[in-house]
């Protein structure tokens, strides 16, 4: 029997960028707690293929392997950085490209980094209704970190950190791993 396989997708088309700390940090946290396979992939492994396709069935080799790994993976962590209140578009055109029936069902945890706390709510307000539409399985805890909440592109931040460790725990439940929540985690 094989490991299940997680894989991050960092929205950002800047690398290294503070979206990919977040999603690296998660998927290596449900890959320990799981023994799942984990691999984090950037918006940057695409460009510009990604910006100069309009139909799926014109995506070049990169971009189809890219979106192949996406709808097979066993779980997903997407993460995009937050401008002007939403994600980012080219992290939208990404999903744009994946099958619809690809994520029904499929154990997604969502995040998102921006400047500052007043983008947090965009997680809920625009990555879950978008993950909704594909029927995927959004584990409860959305994360959002800003920018004072790393130091030298690390998560340092105990708090964030903490609902990092929620959500990890929620998407490797999905995963079928039993781990016991510490006495002392808080939501």
């Amino acid at each position: 029997m094989t490991s299940p396989r997680i894989l991050g997708i960092a929205g950002s088309t800047s690398c290294p960028s503070k979206t990919r700390a977040l999603v690296a940090h998660i998927v290596d946290d449900v890959a320990r707690k799981t023994g799942a396979s984990g691999k984090v992939s950037d918006l940057t492994e695409i460009l510009p293929e990604l910006g100069t396709t309009t139909m799926r069935s014109t995506a070049p080799e990169r971009l189809e392997a890219m979106l192949s790994a996406i709808e097979t993976a066993d779980a997903l962590v997407f993460g995009s950085p937050i401008y002007k209140g939403s994600y980012s578009g080219l992290f939208k055109h990404l999903v744009d490209l994946v099958d619809p029936l690809a994520l029904v069902g499929k154990p997604v945890l969502i995040c998102a980094t921006g400047g500052g706390q007043r983008h947090a709510l965009a997680v809920e307000h625009q990555m879950r209704p978008l993950f909704g539409f594909f029927s995927a399985a959004t584990v409860p805890s959305a994360i959002y970190a800003s920018e004072a909440d790393f130091e030298n592109g690390v998560l340092t931040a105990g708090p964030v950190r903490e609902r990092c460790e929620t959500a990890a725990r929620q998407l490797a439940g999905m995963l079928g791993a039993i781990i016991p929540a510490p006495i002392s985690a808080t939501l």
